[in-house]
């Protein structure tokens, strides 16, 4: 049995990565049969006419209700609201094809470059910034093209960290990827390669001993995958992302904040959660790119700020993601912070806690400056008050919490 009680014709088809992808939802007629009562299926094909989709069975037995208030089926169903098309909304919204320096290589920083790879992916995210390319065809990058891009890369020396993204570069032949990542692995100057797949969420069966096994031949690897709810995050998702860090491979998470999806601080905190124990780092938190297709799931940029300033104090710094927008035309990522200093002078810097409360920072004084007077608390006076009624172990002796130990 699989996740959610999915069970396939072959029991053996479910821990088989090929043939979940070849028994994928790939049609509105395959999407009634699945789910009875399926809504607005014109309104669907429709969408699915300009924006293709295919679901794998794995993911598809995720969906509790046959709804787009369902955060895996509003991810993964196309909806006729893809359709609306207002006008700052772009084909390619980070700027890949400006800055594309060879076919397939996109070199946007001066220290990083990608690589995409492959146009298919397992499931096509009704959010994805590449829905121009995503699902037109099956294709790969060509060993002609692949060489091209290596060319590039010995040129550049400059360029230390290669991300092999797509589509999905994980849905290739695993001596197909590995093809890829030894024509990178060539290139002196390369020191870290990173894998962009959301096959962990999507098809968590993909991940198995001859590819890990590959990955390992060709490090420093990194991965970085794409978890965005905490219902993708099943024991079989979880137990695929342990074997890629037993691996020796670290793994980071990409979210993008969706409407109707993980718009709310619990949601968010749920899934940050969810990742650490799953030894996952969330990494960044994306807002919406502006692309064509997606304006029903963007939200307000206040919308993350009010998200990040929840989990700011709730949860551990190791999941907290870097909330950021990836500006279009290719200028790069804006990190977006809630403010937290309220104002600033020379001598001092106002600062305002998680809990809402304020602290005067006293800026450094020039060097050769006269010492200024002692100044009074710079607390305010409710914390003060209540930082000094909670001393209660502060003034001991600090030996009497230690148990003493034999020298080593």
């Amino acid at each position: 049995m699989g996740a959610n009680g999915f069970i396939p014709e072959d029991l053996a088809d479910a821990e088989d990565w090929r043939a979940q992808l070849r028994n994928s939802i790939r049609d509105v007629e395959a999407l009634k049969a699945r789910f009875p009562g399926l809504p607005d299926p014109e309104g669907i094909a429709r969408a699915a006419a300009r924006f293709p989709f295919s679901v794998t069975p794995y993911y598809a037995s995720l969906v509790e209700k046959p709804s787009f208030d369902d955060p895996i089926f509003r991810m993964s169903v196309p909806s006729p609201e893809e359709l609306d098309d207002p006008p700052f909304l772009l084909e390619d919204p980070i700027g890949e094809n400006r800055h594309m320096v060879a076919p397939g290589l996109v070199h946007r920083y001066p220290d990083r470059a990608m690589l995409i790879s492959t146009s298919f992916c397992a499931v096509y995210c009704r959010h994805c910034t590449r829905k121009r390319i995503t699902g037109a065809k099956r294709g790969a990058i060509s060993e002609a093209r692949l060489d091209e891009a290596a060319a590039y890369l010995k040129a550049h020396p400059e360029v230390k960290d290669v991300l092999v993204s797509g589509g999905d570069p994980l849905l290739l032949p695993t001596p197909l990827l590995e093809r890829i990542v030894r024509k990178i692995r060539e290139v002196p100057s390369v020191e870290v390669i990173r894998i962009c797949t959301r096959a962990p969420v999507t098809l968590p069966m993909r991940i198995d001993d001859e590819l890990l096994a590959m990955l390992r031949r060709h490090g420093p690897i990194w991965m970085n995958t794409h978890f965005n709810h905490p219902r993708e995050l099943t024991p079989r998702a979880v137990a695929a992302a342990g074997a890629v860090v037993d691996a020796g491979i670290p793994l980071c998470n990409q979210s993008v904040l969706l409407r109707g999806v993980n718009d709310d601080p619990l949601v968010m905190e749920e899934l940050v959660r969810g990742l650490l124990r799953a030894r996952i780092k969330p990494y960044y938190l994306f807002q919406c790119d502006l692309v064509r297709g997606i304006e029903h799931f963007r939200t307000p940029i206040s919308k993350g700020l009010e998200i990040m300033e929840h989990l700011r104090g709730r949860v551990s710094g190791l999941a907290i993601p870097c909330y950021a927008f990836d500006v279009p035309g290719g200028e790069g990522k804006v990190p977006l912070l809630p403010e937290y200093i309220v104002s600033k002078s020379e001598t001092h810097t106002v600062l305002r806690t998680w809990r809402g409360l304020f602290f005067d920072h006293p800026e450094p004084r020039p060097a050769g400056a006269a010492p200024e007077a002692p100044a009074g608390t710079s607390w305010n006076d409710d914390f003060c008050a209540r930082a000094i009624t909670d001393r209660r172990t502060s003034d001991r002796d600090f030996g009497e919490w230690l148990e003493e130990i034999p020298e080593v």
